[in-house]
């Protein structure tokens, strides 16, 4: 199940995507001037124009409307690291871009918008299903990678595949889980290419 489905099944009401557009694209913008946390639903009303209650008639909570606000997020972070993926054609390089797009696209979100990255980290802070969802994808892309890479001769077959991936994401959760990224900002210019390079060595054959 992704994160789409789940957030989707927290909505009431009529599918109505335009209005629910809407009330997200409003609550985005209200996130990012005031903060999540200081935000009620009663605030997101006024700002969009309509009553609680018709808010409510698409969205049981502000936590499912910050669930959406944090799917679209991360599904702009994935887009980002996909693209760099695809660029290349080697297993070795693949996981190389796919380090340093996943490490600079999550310091842009820290950087660029603060507001919403707070949404980000209380996502984080308390296992929102959209945070589940985006790490099973990122581990999905994660073991692809390895298993060109063994199909290849490229990386070693030993030990199991869960288990390197599991390891290997374990790596770079550092810098893709908000909360851990804020206490490793300092390292974020370098350590793309120094933790590829490691696990790269350790994958040799």
């Amino acid at each position: 199940m992704n994160a789409s489905t789940n957030v989707a099944s927290a909505s009431r009401g009529p599918v109505e995507h335009e209005i629910r557009d809407q009330i997200v694209a409003a609550a985005t913008e209200h996130f990012s001037r005031y903060g999540y946390e200081k935000t009620t639903v009663s605030d997101l009303a006024k700002a969009v124009g309509f009553s609680k209650a018709y808010v409510y008639k698409f969205f049981e909570s502000k936590q499912a409307i910050g669930e959406m606000i944090c799917t679209n997020c991360l599904a702009q972070i994935e887009a980002e690291v996909s693209q760099a993926v695809r660029q290349a054609d080697q297993p070795a390089e693949k996981l190389r871009r796919m380090f340093k797009a996943s490490v600079d696209a999550s310091q842009r979100l820290f950087f660029q918008d603060r507001k919403l990255y707070e949404i980000a980290a209380s996502a984080a802070g308390e296992r929102w299903q959209s945070v589940i969802s985006y790490e099973g994808r990122v581990r999905g892309l994660l073991q692809q990678i390895l298993q060109e890479g063994r199909d290849s001769g490229e990386f070693e077959r030993k030990t199991p595949l869960d288990e390197t991936t599991n390891s290997i994401y374990l790596v770079l959760r550092p810098y893709l889980n908000p909360l851990l990224l804020q206490h490793s900002l300092e390292f974020t210019e370098q350590a793309p290419a120094s933790l590829s390079s490691l696990v790269l060595r350790s994958l040799s054959p």
